[in-house]
């Protein structure tokens, strides 16, 4: 089987240096504490890679489907977090563009 050169996650672990300073700012108001987003899009990131790895393995050398459904449950449930956090994020701008001045 070819191997695919294209990564599909490479633009999630790419810094820019915009970000770069954006985030180097927000560190140094917060101190110590953890940025929650980025946890959480690592996570998500963590959980695809997990259920791709699966998926590969079970198609490829014929590993343990159990695993692969779960995975692509796991997956899957952190879609729909994702998801659902997005549509809350996109009505919450929503209500500040139809607030009066």
């Amino acid at each position: 089987m070819s191997t695919v050169g294209f990564n599909a996650y490479t633009a999630l672990n790419t810094a820019r240096p915009a970000d770069a300073a954006g985030s180097a700012g927000a560190a140094a108001k917060t101190g110590d504490d953890k940025n929650v987003v980025a946890e959480g899009i690592s996570d998500f990131r963590a959980a695809l890679q997990q259920a791709e790895g699966a998926a590969v393995d079970t198609a490829v050398s014929g590993a343990d489907p159990h695993a692969m459904v779960a995975a692509l449950a796991n997956a899957e449930m952190m879609l729909d977090a994702a998801v659902t956090i997005r549509d809350k994020v996109v009505e919450a701008y929503q209500e500040l563009l139809r607030m009066p001045v």
